[in-house]
């Protein structure tokens, strides 16, 4: 728990982010982790959750922790990350309009 708090305020620094959403994205990738029910749980897959989560909540945010997270080796890496990003957000846009 500690663990990705500290990740998530180190991604999400000056930017406007409240520590009490930090805290109920925590929340959620913990509850979600206890209804697995596994014992083990990757790291991939909590830093996936984390991903997840930061995406919905602050963009630039999530860049910063995804090129952490993922280490990109060069600028082609990160912006194919950048192209998804956008991809994603346009999609989502597009099935708010048809709503």
């Amino acid at each position: 728990r500690t663990k990705i708090l500290n990740g998530l305020k180190k991604a999400c620094e000056k930017r406007p982010v409240s520590l009490a959403s930090l805290e109920r994205i925590v929340s959620r990738i913990e509850y979600n982790l206890l209804e697995k029910g596994e014992r083990e749980i990757s790291a991939k897959d909590i830093g996936e959750m984390v991903m997840e989560e930061l995406r919905k909540l602050d963009e630039i945010a999530y860049v910063r922790f995804a090129s952490v997270y993922r280490q990109f080796r060069d600028i082609n890496e990160f912006m194919e990350e950048l192209k998804d990003l956008l991809l994603r957000k346009e999609e989502e846009k597009g099935h708010e309009v048809r709503r």
